[in-house]
């Protein structure tokens, strides 16, 4: 690869009107002033089974919201992020948190907890550190030899009997193959406004930030690149909720429910991988 190849977003793309208008659970970052989780990172969350005791590492930190759950659970927390807004935003969170009436216990926890400003490629942190190293809504962020670099440095920075915990949202083959489906059918509906040619259009601010979206078989084939063990690799998608009529209900069933259709048709990917 020549040195013109490695290509990196300009942190400068993230400012605090992303985090706060198109970031992924800004609503509801505001709307608790970053007490609580979106679906989304919740989701993300469970999976991590964070448990009290342990250090836990959020690259791509963001608003901060899952360093400030992780002080809640009295887990040792640390977020890095490369936008500046990003950890000046998290930092707030982490003062907010820290402020509130807690037990000596859960104090002492809390002020473990840090910021800092670093690429995930060059992690500030020593070998074996971490118990968890979460990467939620970043993979698509970054290109795949960034992808690759971070991998490293994450296997670096976790211990013998750490996971790693990823989730990044779209599914590649969504977009790729089933979203044409969906625009057509939506189309013949009358809802075709709704529905951009290009699918990363719902959200304007992806088509310039969105660089590497993965699906099954590529997430799984970065990791083992990186050395991972024990992978494993999956697909959901946000619950729908829509009223609709039987015969729609029918065929979302058949796409969401039954391989080999909703390896097309889930639209979020979630991946853990071990060290050893």
């Amino acid at each position: 690869m020549t040195t013109n190849d490695k290509k990196s977003l300009p942190s400068t793309l993230y400012t605090e009107e992303y985090f706060l208008t198109a970031c992924e659970g800004y609503d509801v970052f505001l709307e608790s002033e970053g007490r609580h989780l979106s679906r989304r990172l919740h989701d993300a969350f469970q999976v991590a089974e964070v448990a009290p005791g342990m250090r836990v590492l959020d690259v791509g930190c963001g608003r901060g919201e899952i360093v400030r759950h992780c002080m809640r659970l009295g887990v040792e927390a640390y977020g890095i992020d490369y936008a500046a807004v990003a950890t000046l935003m998290t930092r707030d969170v982490i003062v907010a948190e820290q402020q509130r009436p807690a037990t000596a216990a859960f104090a002492t926890a809390l002020a473990r907890a840090g910021v800092s400003r670093a690429d995930a490629k060059f992690l500030p942190f020593p070998t074996a550190y971490f118990d968890r190293v979460l990467m939620f809504d970043v993979v698509e962020h970054l290109y795949p030899w960034e992808l690759h670099h971070a991998m490293l440095e994450t296997k670096r920075v976790l211990k013998p009997d750490g996971r790693f915990i990823i989730h990044t949202a779209p599914n590649r083959w969504y977009d790729a193959y089933a979203y044409p489906w969906v625009r057509r059918v939506r189309a013949l509906m009358g809802e075709r406004r709704n529905y951009p040619k290009d699918p990363r259009a719902i959200t304007p601010v992806n088509q310039d930030v969105h660089v590497n979206e993965q699906d099954i078989l590529s997430m799984r084939r970065a990791l083992r690149a990186a050395g991972f063990k024990r992978i494993k690799v999956w697909l959901d998608s946000p619950p729908q909720n829509r009223q609709e009529s039987a015969l729609m209900a029918g065929l979302r069933r058949i796409a969401f429910d039954l391989p080999p259709f909703r390896w097309f048709f889930e639209r979020e990917l979630f991946a853990v991988a071990a060290v050893e």
